[in-house]
């Protein structure tokens, strides 16, 4: 799983298209082992991305859970002490 991935479900305010296509991007770079695919691929990496931006975005809508939407400004404090821990 790429760490940059970011889970996207169960947030108040849900997540933005821009946060779906940059998770969508992340993972078709994964796949194909590249960050900016040659002119001969750009078509398929892109046709790719909007593929699956369109798929995880029907999964979140789609998703039910009975937790409360978690908060993004908690959920970024708390990466914030995460990182300060794992790198002081």
């Amino acid at each position: 799983m790429c760490r940059n991935i970011k889970v996207l479900a169960n947030f108040e305010p849900p997540a933005t298209e821009d946060e779906v296509r940059a998770a969508a991007l992340q993972f078709v770079r994964k796949i194909s082992g590249t960050t900016r695919p040659s002119r001969a691929n750009e078509e398929a990496f892109e046709r790719a991305v909007d593929e699956i931006t369109e798929s995880a975005r029907r999964l979140i809508e789609s998703m039910e859970t009975k937790a409360a939407p978690r908060d993004r400004d908690e959920e970024a404090r708390k990466a914030r002490e995460r990182s300060a821990r794992r790198f002081a």
